[in-house]
C-alpha cells in the first residue's frame, strides 16, 4: 500500500473509532500513533533493503517523539490504532494484522535472543487492553479481545476473549 493511501486509511479509522477525534487535521497533528506509523512506514522500507542502522535511527527518533517503539523489522497492517500509546513496544519479528486496536503499555515482545521468529503475530481485528504483555512466537487469533494487564505466552484462538490468562471462545 502506498504511503498516502495508508495514511488516509489510518486517519479515517481513528475518526470512525474514537469519539474524541473531531477532524482529519486533528488526527494527523495530535495523535501520536499516526506519527509513529508514518515513521515506521519509511523505516520498514529501509530495513527491508538492508539499511538497518538508518532504519533504527528513524525508529528511535519516532520513539523519542511519541513514546511508542516499533522496531523497523515489524510488519504492521493497515489501520493499527494505538490509543493513548505511551509505552507500547512492538518487537522486530512481530506481525500486526489489519484494524488492530491496542492501548497504552502493550508489549509484543520476545522470549528468546535467537535470530528467529520470536515475537507474536496478531491477526486482524484484535483488541488488546492496556498493559497487556504478549510474549513469544505465538498467534493471537482474528477477532480476539485481550483484557488489560494480562500476560499471554500461548496461542489464542480466533474470536476469543482472554482475561486472567484463560481464553473464552465465543460461540458463533
Amino acid at each position: 500500500m502506498k504511503f498516502f493511501e495508508n495514511l488516509r486509511y489510518n486517519i479515517n479509522r481513528v475518526l470512525k473509532e474514537d469519539p474524541s477525534a473531531k477532524s482529519k487535521l486533528m488526527v494527523l497533528l495530535t495523535f501520536p500513533h499516526i506519527k509513529v506509523l508514518n515513521y515506521h512506514f519509511f523505516a520498514h522500507k529501509l530495513y527491508k533493503k538492508g539499511f538497518y542502522t538508518l532504519a533504527r535511527i528513524i525508529s528511535k527518533r519516532a520513539r523519542r517523539l511519541t513514546g511508542i517503539e516499533i522496531h523497523p523489522g515489524a510488519k504492521i497492517g493497515r489501520g493499527l490504532f494505538i490509543d493513548h500509546g505511551m509505552g507500547v513496544v512492538i518487537g522486530e519479528t512481530a506481525e500486526v494484522g489489519n484494524d488492530v486496536t491496542m492501548f497504552h503499555g502493550v508489549t509484543l515482545g520476545g522470549t528468546k535472543f535467537d535470530p528467529v521468529k520470536r515475537h507474536p503475530t496478531v491477526e486482524d481485528n484484535v483488541i488488546i487492553g492496556a498493559g497487556a504483555k504478549i510474549l513469544g512466537a505465538i498467534t493471537i487469533g482474528a477477532g480476539s479481545k485481550i483484557a488489560a494487564n494480562v500476560v499471554i505466552k500461548k496461542d489464542v484462538p480466533k474470536n476469543a476473549i482472554v482475561y486472567e490468562h484463560r481464553p473464552i471462545v465465543k460461540e458463533q
